[in-house]
């Protein structure tokens, strides 16, 4: 009964045939202004069912109102791409901020340990350096991990490689210390000082599957990397 009423108003509210007819006469470029509304409404045929002609008209607007709907999806899937893209820019640009401003080799772990992951969206974030020919006491901070000699190239998978993502794969614990359970996906980056410094890498791990994943771009994380390679280098020389 409350359907029934309801649709007794809605008819009572909304104009009749006549008087839509009558202001679309009296506006002629309603549809130009509103095109969407033509997806909604059904356009006439040309033949009647009974003459047994085939109207291609139907055939050829119900196939372009798809194609309409596919690009119209596009363009929301790029809209919300270049959201995503703009929004870790914004994200890598404070990181980035944060890393300059530490004073030194302990503040730097500290600033990757603490304040990346959050600024990141993601759950854990390492500094790791391979060990050295020769001691550096710079390098010997809290937060600052050690992996065994030659495991940066095996991580980036080659010499030419800068960096590498693993996607619902666990946690390496070299990498991520006690907070390799939480890992799920990672992005693991080439760290190469030089000098005094051994090479090493940045590790980024989320408890998300596909927060890293095969095929996404790693410009932003990679130009990361290379600003924290940028400080160790100034300050291990």
């Amino acid at each position: 009964m409350a359907r029934k009423r309801d649709d007794a108003v809605l008819a009572a509210v909304l104009p009749d045939e006549r008087q839509v007819a009558a202001y679309l006469r009296a506006h002629p470029d309603f549809l130009v202004r509103n095109p969407d509304l033509l997806l909604a409404l059904s356009p006439p045929s040309r033949w009647n069912a009974d003459d047994g002609v085939t109207d291609m008209q139907v055939f050829m607007i119900e196939r372009l109102h798809d194609e309409l709907e596919t690009v119209r999806g596009a363009a929301e899937h790029l809209i919300h791409t270049s959201r995503s893209n703009m929004s870790t820019q914004n994200q890598t640009h404070r990181a980035v901020l944060t890393i300059l401003s530490a004073d030194g080799i302990p503040a730097l772990a500290q600033a990757v340990a603490d304040d990346l992951p959050a600024l990141l969206d993601v759950d854990v974030a390492t500094l790791c350096f391979e060990p050295p020919q020769r001691p550096v006491p710079e390098l010997v901070a809290p937060g600052i991990l050690t992996i065994p000699e030659g495991a940066m190239v095996r991580l980036m998978g080659g010499r030419d490689r800068d960096c590498a993502l693993n996607e619902e794969m666990p946690g390496e614990p070299m990498l991520f210390g006690d907070g390799a359970g939480l890992v799920r996906s990672s992005a693991i980056v080439r760290l190469s000082p030089g000098g005094r410094s051994p090479d090493g890498v940045m590790a980024i791990g989320s408890r998300h599957g596909r927060t890293f994943h095969a095929g996404q771009a790693t410009e932003l994380v990679t130009f990361l990397a290379r600003v924290v390679e940028t400080c160790v280098r100034r300050w291990v020389g």
